[in-house]
């Protein structure tokens, strides 16, 4: 056991992409917050479009390391029609790929209430013009 997790787990951050790199530089940030606190999993980015790694390239650079269990996170506002269909078909031919690997699809980030909260937030100091 390392920490909180376990080393065998990995955690997939899934975004839409983008032609412009620059898009997944929120994520990167995320990524590393989570990969710096003590006991972390694994962390991986994966891209729908435009970008990479893939979720199957991802699911491959965890598997490689050892990972047994992997939980994807759509880092989308709300479960939207990638959310909902292309992204649980990726995680089939993921699951194909790795039958040893258990891969969890988690809620689009957005639907969190916690989420949600930041977000009234920023918007509310936005109009005060605090952004």
């Amino acid at each position: 056991m390392k920490g909180e997790y376990e080393v065998s787990h990995g955690l997939i951050l899934f975004g839409h992409g983008s032609r412009d790199p620059e898009w997944a530089r929120p994520l990167r940030e995320v990524a590393a917050l989570i990969a710096a606190a003590p006991g972390a999993p694994l962390v991986e980015l994966a891209f729908l479009e435009f970008l990479e790694p893939t979720l199957d390239q991802a699911c491959d650079r965890l598997a490689a390391s050892g990972v047994t269990r992997i939980a994807v996170v759509p880092m989308f506002i709300a479960q939207s029609g990638h959310v909902r269909r292309d992204l649980p078909e990726r995680i089939e031919v993921a699951r194909t790929r790795h039958p040893a690997l258990r891969i969890d699809l988690a809620v689009a980030v957005g639907e969190d209430t916690r989420v949600q909260a930041v977000m009234a937030e920023v918007a509310r100091a936005a109009l005060a013009g605090q952004v």
